[in-house]
């Protein structure tokens, strides 16, 4: 064996590349059965139709989502087709509307307005929300809001109106309602009440 050849090492660059390769399309095999709506981790859209809440748990250390009874999406049960429409209609608002500017899903994005990967279970939406726009619903109070942010104070920096129609709002807070559905290993960290240890 010659390892001053340059063949030598062609040979030992050609084979190291062909097996990381093969390991590449192992891992990403794995990996889409655990990323992708109803795999493992993600379930499938029409989840809005369920409760979602979070809870510690302790062997993991981490918040981990708990999906419950029905809890149909206002007020109306939908099926998979029509919740897969709703969120594809809600990701191209956030899109569209450049949501990633100010806000932060799934650790990308920005970090000016609040982070929307659990907004969905965000206290304030019963606390603060429901009553200051007068809906009885926590999505009713999200549409609401999405709608009109200009009429609502948020603290000291202000949502601007993204002239968003009801359809789009709606389909926006399915989006959201579906995002907190997703197993996302503890991330954020210490959101919200229940996900800390009692």
């Amino acid at each position: 064996m010659d390892y001053q050849d340059p063949g030598f090492w062609r040979a030992g660059a050609i084979s190291t590349t062909l097996v990381m390769l093969v390991v590449l399309a192992f891992l990403s095999i794995d990996s889409m059965a655990v990323i992708t709506a109803g795999g493992r981790n993600v379930p499938n859209y029409d989840i809005i139709n369920r409760h979602i809440d979070y809870r510690y748990d302790w062997s993991r250390r981490a918040a981990v989502p708990v999906i419950g009874g029905a809890e149909p999406l206002f007020g109306k049960t939908v099926s998979l087709a029509e919740a897969s429409e709703l969120m594809h209609t809600g990701k191209l608002v956030i899109q569209s509307r450049a949501c990633m500017d100010c806000h932060t899903i799934f650790g990308n994005g920005a970090y000016y307005g609040p982070d929307l990967t659990k907004s969905w279970l965000d206290p304030a939406w019963q606390q603060i929300w429901m009553p200051m726009t007068g809906k009885a619903t926590r999505e009713e109070a999200m549409v609401e809001f999405l709608m009109h942010p200009d009429k609502y104070p948020t603290w000291n920096r202000a949502m601007p109106n993204l002239h968003l129609t009801q359809a789009e709002a709606r389909a926006t807070v399915a989006y959201l309602k579906w995002l907190s559905s997703i197993d996302t290993n503890g991330f954020p960290a210490n959101f919200g009440p229940a996900a800390r240890p009692q």
